[in-house]
């Protein structure tokens, strides 16, 4: 880090801790030539998530749009806000984690279900029935008869 005062480019780190929001550290620092004193901030990049919807449209993630799907199929269910902030931070973890910053929604609605199945099979059952668009009741019962043969009910 070069001196802000005399550009020389050795500095060091007389004091170092988080800032306020938690993702950022605030570090002192002096120059070794001049001894000015200033303030850096360093916080880690992220790469936005790029959704690419089933017309081909892309949209920024929103992690409050897989929470309020979440809610809605958990609504009148024994499912806690905790719960569902866990799985939309777990689900938003292993995007980050992902080589490309670009997903097909498609593969984020299974995200949501593989999360989903393991807290509450109704909310699952609810959140399928608008993931997969079933076009009519046979598709419906369908699916549920294939999660019962599995021994996943």
């Amino acid at each position: 880090m070069n001196c802000p005062f005399c550009n020389y480019e050795d500095t060091r780190v007389i004091d170092s801790r988080p800032a306020e929001d938690d993702k950022t550290t605030r570090r002192r620092r002096e120059c070794s030539r001049c001894g000015g004193r200033f303030t850096t901030y360093e916080r880690y990049e992220i790469q936005p998530i790029v959704i690419i919807k089933r017309d081909g449209r892309r949209e920024k993630f929103r992690r409050e749009k897989i929470l309020n799907g979440l809610a809605r199929a958990c609504e009148k269910r024994r499912v806690s806000l905790e719960d569902l902030n866990r799985i939309v931070s777990e689900i938003e973890i292993l995007l980050q984690k992902r080589e490309s910053n670009e997903i097909n929604s498609n593969e984020i609605g299974e995200l949501i279900m593989e999360k989903l199945k393991n807290i509450d099979q109704v909310a699952y059952v609810r959140f399928a029935s608008v993931y997969k668009d079933f076009r009519d009741i046979d598709q419906f019962k369908q699916f549920v008869d294939e999660l019962r043969k599995g021994g996943e009910f």
